[in-house]
């Protein structure tokens, strides 16, 4: 059976870099080398592996990609350091603000 690695690199700049792949040890060794001049890591090596998540369905692994890479980086890093408690806490929509009575007010345009 085919695994699927979903991985979160941190790079020397400090960023995180989210990826998927069936050979977590060979893509590791890729952005590590600078295999790719047009990668994301390419002039961000080295790279230090910080967080792997396998899965059997590779449907499963893509939509926890794509879910990983739409977080914010606070989000990340509780993920990486395994403080799964706080990610519902760390959803909670930022752009939404309580004035002096308690009332919600939003400060970003809705979107139709």
């Amino acid at each position: 059976m085919k695994t699927y690695c979903v991985y979160i690199l941190k790079c020397a700049n400090q960023s995180y870099y989210t990826g998927i792949t069936s050979r977590l040890d060979e893509k590791i060794f890729e952005h590590q080398s600078g295999q790719d001049p047009k990668s994301y890591t390419f002039n961000k090596r080295p790279v230090e592996l910080v967080f792997s998540a396998d899965f059997s369905e590779v449907n499963d692994a893509i939509a926890f990609e794509k879910q990983i890479k739409a977080w914010r980086r606070d989000k990340k890093t509780a993920l990486i350091e395994g403080r799964i408690d706080a990610l519902p806490e760390l959803s909670k929509n930022y752009s939404t603000k309580t004035d002096s009575s308690g009332v919600s007010t939003s400060t970003g345009s809705a979107r139709h």
